[in-house]
């Protein structure tokens, strides 16, 4: 259902070397100011973006992309990429609803929040 969730980005280059690398990707769509980061077009993708006014980026309060897993061992394994590529660490992996929902949580190199999860 989700095409792309866009996140604010201080440098752009930078954070395309990030998603590229964590996600194993490549650039889709770059319009300068706007990547598209995925698999391909056709598959969910993450945007990084500079602000279209010129302003700061911002994290919201209570926003997150959320990436699914496979199993428990993806989970662990895209938390410990993310934070090798930089990422700072917002929970480390566990079981957060038992048996039910596990999940770890990175904040990029700007701030922005991000899951890594798988259900069961």
């Amino acid at each position: 259902m989700i095409g792309y969730s866009t996140v604010g980005v201080k440098d752009i280059e930078k954070a395309k070397a990030f998603y590229t690398e964590l996600f194993d990707a490549t650039v889709q769509v770059d319009v300068g100011r706007l990547a598209m980061i995925g698999k391909s077009t056709d598959t969910p993708m993450i945007a990084v973006c500079e602000p279209f006014d010129g302003e700061a980026p911002s994290c919201g309060n209570g926003s997150m992309v959320a990436f699914s897993a496979s199993t428990k061992d993806e989970v662990n394994a895209m938390y410990n990429k993310a934070i090798s590529l930089g990422a700072t660490s917002d929970g480390e992996p566990g079981q957060r609803i038992e048996d039910v929902f596990y999940a770890a949580y990175v904040r990029d190199n700007d701030g922005n929040k991000m899951a890594f999860y798988v259900f069961g």
